[in-house]
């Protein structure tokens, strides 16, 4: 295995990394509420009363940072190596783990690890598992 030494961006990384950590953590403290995307959009499918605006808020944040980034420096050009069908079937695969995950990866991986939750360190494990296998299935042995 080889390191993109052009790629190793430990600094961005790390800011990156704590602006996550410090929106989960401001989210929490101040709304009562876990930075689970899969939570947040599916609460917007099916909203409660008084819980849309800060849900909307928070997608509206997710789609303008892009957008602000921009304004300072180019956007990475993203590659993606699968046809419509196979990024369909991702999308729908992701979503139906959710479901059953009770949770996503910024729910359990940020949020639930950093509150020292058993359920989301297993939860975690398993993300990270069949992301693994994905991966050498796709990669080796299709």
């Amino acid at each position: 295995m080889a390191i993109d030494w052009n790629a190793f961006t430990p600094w961005s990384s790390l800011a990156g990394g704590v602006l996550i950590g410090t929106a989960a953590a401001l989210l929490v403290l101040l709304n009562g509420r876990v930075a689970g995307i899969s939570g947040i959009l599916g609460g917007l499918l099916k909203p409660a009363a008084g819980e849309g605006a800060w849900r909307v808020a928070f997608v509206a944040g997710l789609l303008i940072a892009p957008l602000v980034y921009a304004l300072f420096g180019d956007l990475p050009r993203p590659q993606i190596d699968a046809d419509t069908g196979a990024l369909v079937l991702a999308g729908i695969l992701v979503g139906v783990g959710t479901r059953y995950g009770a949770g996503c990866t910024s729910g359990h991986g940020v949020c639930g690890l950093s509150r020292l939750s058993l359920r989301s360190l297993a939860a975690t494990v398993l993300f990270m598992a069949a992301g693994f296998a994905t991966v050498f299935v796709v990669r080796h042995l299709m």
